[in-house]
């Protein structure tokens, strides 16, 4: 095995020798996978709440929830990319949303690499926390097992304030 060069470098040298590639290394191919892996984003907490709004601060930086139905991604159904609001790492492509009626923005699958899970007990519950890999900020929860008609049976259930569109070009 080569040993040299980024995972991405190495990476790229054995597609063009042809040489297969293991299945936890391809979510390196995408480039936009590539982004969130190499482009951590650390601020302190007074630096966050320069650029943030006081409800982007709140959900994304301590893991609040906007009231289900208020947020303007919910029914949105443009082609494009929803990125962090906080450091603008793309995070859902939109051909992966789909309505599910929570009163938040669903989606069955996030670009590879772009979403991290983490155990939640809060509030009583167990659930799975989603952030954003590049600079951890709060998105929403992951459910599994709820019967959608989606490739993976997941549904990211993300706060509006926590994304940025970006429309397809």
């Amino acid at each position: 095995m080569l040993r040299f060069g980024t995972a991405s470098n190495r990476l790229a040298i054995l597609v063009s020798l042809n040489r297969r590639i293991p299945s936890h290394h391809r979510f390196l191919l995408n480039p936009l996978s590539a982004r969130a892996m190499s482009n951590k984003v650390e601020k302190s907490e007074s630096e966050w709440r320069a650029v943030l709004s006081p409800e982007q601060f709140r959900i994304l930086r301590q893991k609040g929830t906007e009231p289900a139905g208020t947020g303007e991604y919910d029914k949105h159904s443009t082609p494009g990319v929803y990125s962090c609001a906080g450091c603008g790492t793309p995070l859902y492509k939109s051909t992966t949303k789909f309505n599910s009626g929570c009163g938040w923005p669903a989606f069955f699958d996030a670009i590879p690499g772009a979403v991290s899970r983490h155990e939640d007990n809060s509030w009583g519950m167990k659930r799975i926390e989603i952030t954003c890999t590049a600079c951890g900020g709060h998105l929403g929860h992951v459910f599994k097992g709820e019967g959608f008609p989606t490739p993976t049976d997941e549904r990211h259930c993300v706060n509006s304030v926590s994304l940025k569109f970006h429309d397809e070009k």
